[in-house]
């Protein structure tokens, strides 16, 4: 049988630093490095360590003998149940040190680059209430509080809309207000849910694989679209109707009501035949002198207004004079090719996602841009030689990858044909520095800025300048 780890305890830690991934660094007397979930830079701690991986605790925070100077009351109650928002107890201007910190050494320390300028990070103007997609669960066993069960003898309803209990893949903490999408998030999935209650509809049962109601996801745009899509496990005509009506009733600045029927054992969209009950299949929305159409299975940055941010860093970094020939890999819906196009001879876009790449196109037209082009493929296989020669060799390549970064194939390409330029737009610096090093035997890195799109939360981009030696 494996050992177990042994669990110890350990009073009055200085807690001295935070981990890519949100969480407190502590030192023991013995020297070993203990990560603590909600404990920031600053506190003094007591805290209990009950795994060990690669040489490093894991613990549980048990009190705070001394506040940080950067600890704050979170906004949320839900804070440090739902999972989201881990950082609700650091004041912002923290927020974004520490985030810049941890771009700066893992280019430092996994990549063993120092850029030639690292520009402040940018922050986001609204800190809540800047995401323009949620996605909630339904689920007729949702999490209790341990002060809810000792208070009462009967648990009136079981029922949650809300997010996943994190661990616990079928508990939902239920939500009455979530401080991450602005209004009318909150009156819509609290009416929606008050609504099903009323009228009995069964919400959905992980384990047994049965109820109605399924996921509820809400999108909006900062020119005030709406989008609603209620995914149901089964038909029930009668009460699918029902609700919809009702709804649209109730919020006719509704724009987009939409639903699917999906029996199988997960909830992923991207292979479901989405039905518009009311309205357009799509919302508008703008970054600029551009208009997007964005459908229900579209990637859109997920905060609009440091996306426009983000893409404006990377336009700079790119210094196009009119004549380049630009690559953007891994362009989804094309944004910010559409957002370069007008300072170049011609764009190239690659991405995978077929869906996407027709969003692309489509948004081209809407947008009158005539010198974008866009090809379906997977990157490492249809980013080759004959791509080259269909398209001409590019001057500037903008690349913004998934969270695993690019494919070494992807990087060998690179440094083959050897553009003068390199914008690097990474949403995980760490797999960003990993390609870098990859890079850097032909490329300096001249820039680097992050952008902050995810407040109260450890996430962080970071756009980077490569020029070629």
């Amino acid at each position: 049988m494996p050992r177990k780890n042994k669990v110890q305890n350990f009073s009055q830690l200085q807690v001295v630093d935070i981990s890519a991934k949100g969480a407190g660094v502590a030192k023991t007397a013995q020297g070993q490095v203990l990560f603590v979930p909600g404990a920031i830079p600053g506190d003094l701690i007591n805290a209990t360590a009950f795994k060990k991986r690669k040489g490093v605790l894991e613990g549980r925070l048990n009190t705070i003998e001394q506040p940080s100077p950067h600890r704050i009351d979170p906004k949320c109650d839900y804070f440090g149940t739902c999972g989201g928002c881990k950082w609700q107890n650091m004041s912002y201007p923290a927020q974004l040190e520490f985030k810049q910190n941890i771009v700066s050494q893992n280019l430092y320390k996994i990549g063993h680059i120092i850029p030639q300028e690292t520009l402040p990070i940018k922050g986001a103007d609204e800190v809540y209430f800047y995401r323009n997609k949620m996605e909630f669960s339904f689920s007729n066993q949702r999490w209790l509080e341990q002060s809810e069960i000792a208070a009462s003898e009967t648990i009136l309803t079981k029922n949650g809309l809300g997010f996943h209990k994190p661990g616990m893949w079928d508990k939902v903490v239920d939500i009455q207000q979530c401080h991450l999408q602005g209004d009318p998030s909150n009156a819509i999935r609290n009416w929606i849910k008050a609504f099903a209650e009323s009228k009995g509809l069964a919400f959905f049962d992980p384990r047994n694989q049965s109820g109605f109601l399924r996921t509820l996801m809400i999108r909006n745009t900062r020119i005030g679209e709406i989008m609603v899509l209620i995914q149901f496990f089964h038909e029930d005509q009668e009460n699918r109707i029902a609700l919809l009506t009702a709804l649209k009733a109730a919020f006719p600045q509704i724009t987009s009501l939409l639903y699917c029927i999906n029996p199988k054992g997960n909830d992923s969209l991207y292979d479901q035949n989405i039905e518009c009950f009311d309205g357009r299949d799509y919302i508008l929305e703008k970054m600029g002198h551009l208009e997007f159409e964005i459908t229900a299975k579209s990637f859109y940055q997920t905060n609009s207004k440091q996306a426009e941010v983000l893409y404006q860093i990377a336009h700079e970094f790119a210094g196009l004079e009119g004549h380049e020939v630009v690559y953007d890999l891994y362009t989804g819906t094309g944004t910010i090719a559409q957002f370069i196009a007008a300072d170049c001879q011609k764009v190239v876009g690659i991405e995978a996602v077929g869906d996407a790449v027709k969003a692309a196109v489509k948004n081209a037209k809407r947008n009158q841009i005539e010198n974008t082009f866009f090809e379906v493929g997977d990157m490492k296989a249809c980013f080759d030689d004959a791509f080259i020669d269909r398209h001409g060799r590019p001057d500037v390549i903008i690349t913004d990858p998934p969270r695993d970064g690019m494919h070494p194939k992807v990087i060998a390409q690179l440094l083959k044909i050897a553009p003068h330029k390199i914008v690097y737009v990474s949403c995980n610096s760490a797999t960003q520095a990993r390609d870098l090093a990859m890079l850097k035997e032909a490329y300096e890195v001249r820039r680097s800025q992050a952008v902050d799109m995810f407040p109260q939360t450890h996430h962080i981009e970071n756009v980077v300048l490569l020029t070629h030696r």
